[in-house]
């Protein structure tokens, strides 16, 4: 039976990160992926385009995934928030914050791919999935099925980052709390003819946000909330009857619209893991939270846990200590905790207070809006908390690598 130091079940954008990060240390890792990384069945590296924090940049150039995306990472100079025919709006600009961007939009794609070139010094199987799963003191022991048969595996620790549906939480009958939204995101993009360079728009609408992310050659990704009856409505459209859809409800502050790419819709729900941690086990990203997309977060934290995870994991390493020991399970936690919890909670807050329609609840949002944008040092803090600069630093979040000297 092969053992190693580290099994992570999932290889996507947030468990091939991790991947990455500990290549190199001298850790035994293999990843364990059910959909073959080449294929457009990845979720993680689809046509989809991401929304990643200046903190999610120092990440990936901590891990040294940067270089490969940069080309085509287009910045976010400025964003600009309004309450869709009403007064409130605001704005956040990355020269107030002393920073290149205040994040960049980057297809998942690329990232996808900078991740594949990167997994050097681990072990992959693929296309491979969790079957079985038995969890001791000293070891979780997995059952994979791989290429028509089923192979055992032993792992000091078990890194869960295999989504939303996770299939590790699944087989530890790990609770969560879920929240559906009844809403939908509807993902597509098109060419707008006025662009406004490296600036992005959230823009709230009587059925969800509405964000409008600038890409390279005057393209945008809109990122679309609607109620589930109206998203099945709207991939049914002929193009010119969804642009003309998208233009009243934004308006022509970008000009027309055209070229709509491929649409696709996902369903919105929050899903907190109330363990993140258990003995030899831990979640990260979606598998421990999957977040309302408004604010662009979701990537962003599971960067995080990934620069937390990679920095416990390190420092075990370096100590000559057993990973999946729980005083390094719980030193993860106490890191991450706060944070997973603070922007569960925003992002929640946030999804259901633009679509109350009660007056008084409008105003007051709309007022809110206009306090931000009068108030430079509310807007810093809510820049920070944007770009993950509010919450611990650990090497990777500070852009260097987890071993010393080595650029990923």
């Amino acid at each position: 039976m092969d053992a190693y130091d580290l099994v992570i079940v999932g290889g996507g954008l947030v468990g091939g990160s991790l991947a990455c990060a500990l290549g190199q240390t001298g850790l035994r890792i293999c990843v364990v992926e059910a959909v073959p990384l080449d294929t457009a069945d990845q979720p993680g590296y689809d046509e989809r385009v991401i929304a990643l924090s200046w903190g999610s940049r120092r990440i990936l150039e901590g891990i040294g995934l940067w270089s490969g995306i940069a080309s085509e990472a287009a910045p976010i100079h400025r964003i600009h928030v309004s309450d869709r025919g009403h007064f409130g709006f605001a704005h956040l600009d990355c020269r107030e914050e002393g920073v290149e961007a205040l994040g960049y939009v980057v297809p998942a794609r690329l990232l996808g791919r900078a991740i594949r070139r990167g997994l050097r010094g681990v072990d992959l199987l693929c296309p491979a999935r969790l079957v079985g799963l038995q969890v001791d003191s000293q070891w979780a022991s997995l059952e994979i099925a791989t290429e028509g048969e089923t192979r055992p595996l032993q792992a000091r620790l078990l890194v869960a980052a295999d989504g939303g549906d996770s299939g590790v939480r699944k087989h530890l009958g790990l609770a969560v709390r879920e929240r559906r939204y009844g809403h939908d995101a509807v993902i597509t993009t098109v060419t707008a003819d006025r662009p406004q360079p490296g600036v992005a728009f959230e823009r709230f609408t009587s059925t969800g946000p509405l964000a409008m992310l600038p890409m390279t050659g005057g393209r945008y990704s809109v990122v679309w909330t609607l109620r589930e009856g109206e998203s099945h409505e709207l991939l049914g459209l002929p193009d010119s009857a969804l642009l003309d859809r998208l233009q009243a409800r934004f308006g022509y502050r970008l000009g027309r619209f055209s070229r709509p790419g491929r649409r696709a819709a996902y369903p919105l729900k929050l899903l907190l893991t109330k363990e993140t941690v258990r003995p030899r086990v831990v979640l990260i990203g979606n598998a421990a939270h999957t977040l309302h997309p408004v604010a662009g977060q979701g990537l962003n934290l599971g960067l995080r846990d990934v620069a937390a995870a990679a920095d416990v994991l390190g420092d075990a390493w370096r100590e000559r200590r057993d990973s999946g020991q729980p005083e390094v399970l719980d030193a993860y936690r106490r890191l991450r905790g706060r944070d997973q919890a603070g922007m569960a909670a925003i992002t929640d807050t946030l999804a259901r207070l633009f679509v109350n329609p009660w007056p008084p609840v409008r105003a007051a949002r709309n007022l809110g809006m206009l306090g931000l944008d009068l108030a430079p040092g509310l807007r810093h803090v809510v820049a920070r908390r944007l770009m993950g600069l509010d919450v611990s630093q650990p090497r990777l979040a500070r852009g260097l690598p987890v071993v010393a000297g080595h650029d990923g």
